[in-house]
């Protein structure tokens, strides 16, 4: 018998774990990159230095935005890391920085440095999922408005990322938190995607999202009113902020998604237009 499928009238595409794959490994290789770059530009001098500081910033920034669903910032931490190499010691764990002080210790240009470089190895080290760009181009080709709709912390890396992989000539929009301000599953980001959409009035479930994170792919669009793809098994070895069916404490553990799929490719024999 063949699956039920669904009528949607848009699509949106989470991206890290869902568009394209991020682990450990490959996210230390852009951080890496990252350094050699600055290194040969002559703003990081102590490379082993820079990745421990950037690890240790970084994990700093997930504490303080993620529970009241903020973005974290890649200009930020850039500044707080070249601060503390040059000298600044880091504020207690429970403790925000000085970020002004911090500032005065960077030079101009360089935040703009490395945020380019770090976009840029991150373009040069990861890559899409295998049926990323086909899906793309073949639910486009079909007729459904797509967009990217992502907790992101640096939106140029996203607009980067789908420019050379040849997605945006098929995307109505690129969403990113770091856009918006506020991050998954908050339901303003998901306005913001209706907006980007031209989707007016009620949504009614005409927008599928499509994402690997529960709380922030599922249960935030589900609480936006909009239909759900859930992907599997994308979770394993990530650096990303993760959730499992069941992880979230407000009461929504029992939302099923509408579509439950192992790959992408899964979604073209499941959708029809509305």
């Amino acid at each position: 018998m063949a699956a039920e499928r669904i009528a949607v009238a848009a699509i949106t595409l989470d991206f890290g774990n869902t568009l394209v794959r991020v682990d450990r490994q490959g996210l230390r290789g852009v951080v890496e990159e990252t350094s050699e770059v600055l290194a040969r530009r002559g703003i990081v001098h102590d490379r082993p230095a820079f990745l421990a500081t950037w690890a240790e910033e970084r994990e700093r920034q997930f504490r303080e935005e993620v529970p009241l669903f903020r973005e974290v910032d890649v200009g930020q931490r850039a500044v707080r890391v070249l601060a503390r190499l040059r000298g600044m010691a880091p504020p207690p764990v429970d403790e925000r920085w000085d970020d002004a002080a911090a500032t005065a210790r960077v030079r101009p240009g360089e935040v703009d440095d490395v945020v380019d470089a770090y976009s840029g190895a991150f373009i040069h080290r990861i890559s899409p999922v295998a049926d990323a760009a086909a899906t793309i181009q073949h639910l486009a080709g079909r007729g459904f408005p797509l967009a990217i709709l992502s907790n992101w912390p640096l939106a140029l890396t996203v607009d980067r990322f789908a420019d050379a992989q040849g997605w945006t000539p098929h995307l109505r929009a690129i969403v990113v938190s770091q856009r918006v301000g506020t991050i998954k599953p908050h339901v303003s980001i998901f306005r913001a995607a209706e907006a980007a959409l031209g989707i007016d009035g009620p949504v009614d479930g005409r927008i599928l999202h499509v994402g690997d994170d529960w709380a922030a792919d599922v249960i935030g669009a589900h609480r936006a009113g909009w239909r759900t793809a859930y992907l599997l098994n994308r979770q394993l070895d990530t650096p990303l902020p993760t959730s499992q069916p069941g992880d979230d404490d407000d009461g929504d553990a029992r939302v099923e998604p509408d579509l439950v799929i192992d790959e992408l490719s899964d979604l073209d024999e499941r959708l029809e237009p509305r």
